[in-house]
């Protein structure tokens, strides 16, 4: 589909907000060893952050499709990149050293009873930031929903994918590169946080003033004219009543219920970063490794979103079901070879690095394959933005305990030990036993999830045909809807135009009357000047 210079600009500065959004979102993932330290938090402590920001994240997301579907959709992605990036100023600036005495708080692994401002700054920080994150994301699916056709939505969300994966390289790396340097006296992953919330910035400036939203090129200000005619109150339930009836479609709720399982595993591995250090990776070593495990689910995330191109038109009912099932069936032993079969020696790097590259590009397939392209076929063009912002609300809302549940099992199940205060971190032996405990508990958190996801997905081959043929006899029946408005109203103004000349012709006639009568009066005017006369 040839698209104009607005629409190629747009899409080009919406992947960068995708960018950046994915960047903001791996910062502090991938410092959790040097944060824990700083706020002598837990796994447990440390994946409470990233479920706080889920949670608002989630609870946002309806916010999310009201403001999308109600005003200018470039508007709201640059308001949300305005959010998470005061929301990453303020991580940055966090003080560590500031800390409060409380008598009546039992804090886990930690004798002196002190609980960390910071860690109350960096948790209402992140808070702000789901706030933003929520706003983004169904606003740039939605665009590029809007920006595609059947034929080609998969590859559109492929290369959606690829450049949101790489934001999570550079935010990745570039926090790992600093996080065991200081610039200028500040610590190095506080540096990354203000680099990134910069960028930030003026990704959301640049939306601002040069993207545009399809909806919005003929009228500038539809938005103002459609509020002369609803209330708040009437949209809010308009949005209401769409949203019950995306919810009642039961290929969306399949898809849902795979999602939360199948976005358990992509959140637990938050903590490889934390992981491949444990092991004995360094910095700049577990930032290679994550970078290439990025950088091949970023591929496997383009080259999915084409095979589903390609098997939607040779198997329109099943081509894309049956991707997303190898894909998550992939991860299963991938997995167990990466975390429980390979040695935990950082000289095995190359290894390390072949299963991850393999494992990236494998399991990456179900969003721009399967799920996003389903989405926009399942329910009419009006509704793409309330689908996409549920499916992130209802996944994100059981997904994000996986942080938590990976802290959880790696330390009362599989025998995590946290580092005590005044302990050195660099203990070889403890080191060596955390990373087992914390690769069993990814695992475990990795395979589940991942067996429930494939099988989830059996049961769109019965559901996906029926919905997608009835969203398109919707769509037919909508179209001829509008049609029909479009004739009346034409008829409608053609009568009124009618009427409108005919009372023009009147007054005009009833002009020419009087004028003849009162050309009669100044005959007898100057009759009776006359007479007077004489």
């Amino acid at each position: 589909m040839k698209l104009g210079t607005a629409e190629q600009r747009t899409l080009v500065l919406v992947n960068l907000a995708a960018i950046m959004e994915r960047a903001d979102e791996a910062l502090l993932p991938s410092v959790y060893k040097e944060v824990g330290a700083a706020l002598h938090a837990s796994p447990t402590g440390l994946g409470s952050l990233t479920l706080f920001r889920s949670i608002v994240q989630s609870a946002c997301y309806p916010l999310a499709a009201y403001l999308a579907t109600r005003h200018n959709r470039t508007h709201v992605i640059a308001l949300g990149a305005l959010l998470w990036a005061i929301a990453t100023f303020l991580v940055a600036l966090s003080n560590t050293f500031l800390q409060i005495f409380v008598d009546d708080i039992d804090v886990p692994n930690c004798n002196n009873k002190i609980v960390p401002i910071s860690f109350l700054k960096v948790a209402i920080s992140r808070g702000l930031n789901g706030i933003g994150l929520a706003l983004v994301t169904p606003a740039i699916q939605s665009l590029v929903a809007d920006s595609t056709n059947d034929t080609t939505r998969g590859t559109a969300f492929g290369w959606l994918q690829l450049t949101g994966n790489f934001g999570s390289i550079i935010g990745g790396f570039l926090s790992l590169s600093l996080a065991s340097t200081t610039v200028m006296g500040i610590a190095g992953w506080r540096v990354a946080f203000h680099i990134v919330g910069i960028i930030s910035v003026v990704v959301g400036v640049l939306i601002r003033l040069f993207a545009v939203d399809p909806h919005f090129i003929d009228d500038p200000k539809p938005a103002s004219d459609h509020l002369s005619r609803k209330t708040t109150w009437a949209e809010v339930l308009d949005l209401l009543e769409d949203a019950k009836g995306i919810v009642k479609v039961p290929s969306f709720q399949i898809i849902v219920a795979q999602g939360v399982t199948g976005s358990f595993p992509w959140s637990a591995l938050s903590f490889a970063p934390m992981w491949l250090e444990l092991i004995g990776f360094s910095h700049r070593g577990t930032g290679i490794l994550m970078g290439v495990f990025i950088v091949a689910s970023a591929l496997g995330g383009l080259l999915g979103g084409a095979m589903g191109d390609f098997f939607a038109g040779r198997f329109p009912n099943s081509g894309r079901i049956v991707l997303s099932q190898i894909s998550s069936a992939s991860a299963i032993p991938l997995a167990a070879l990466l975390m429980l079969v390979l040695p935990d020696d950082p000289s095995t790097g190359v290894v390390h690095g072949l299963v991850m590259f393999i494992m990236g590009l494998s399991i990456s397939w179900n969003a721009p394959a399967t799920n996003n392209p389903i989405f926009a076929e399942i329910v009419p063009e009006k509704s793409r933005t309330s689908i996409y912002a549920l499916d992130r609300s209802l996944e994100s809302v059981l997904s994000s305990f996986a942080p938590p549940t990976v802290g959880i099992l790696a330390e009362r199940v599989y025998g995590y030990r946290p580092v005590a205060n005044g302990r050195s971190n660099n203990s070889i032996e403890g080191d060596s036993a955390n990373a087992a405990s914390l690769a069993k508990a990814l695992y475990t958190s990795i395979a589940i999830p991942m067996t429930l996801c494939c099988f989830i997905y059996s049961f769109l081959y019965c559901t996906y045909p029926r919905d997608r043929g009835r969203a398109r006899m919707d769509s037919v029946i909508a179209s001829e809807l509008e049609q029909i408005e479009l004739d009346n109203a034409q008829e409608m103004f053609r009568e009124f135009s009618e009427v409108q000349l005919s009372e023009i012709e009147m007054n005009e006639n009833q002009r020419s009357v009087i004028d003849i009568v009162y050309e009669d009066e100044d005959t007898d005017d100057s009759d009776e000047r006359t007479l007077l006369a004489h």
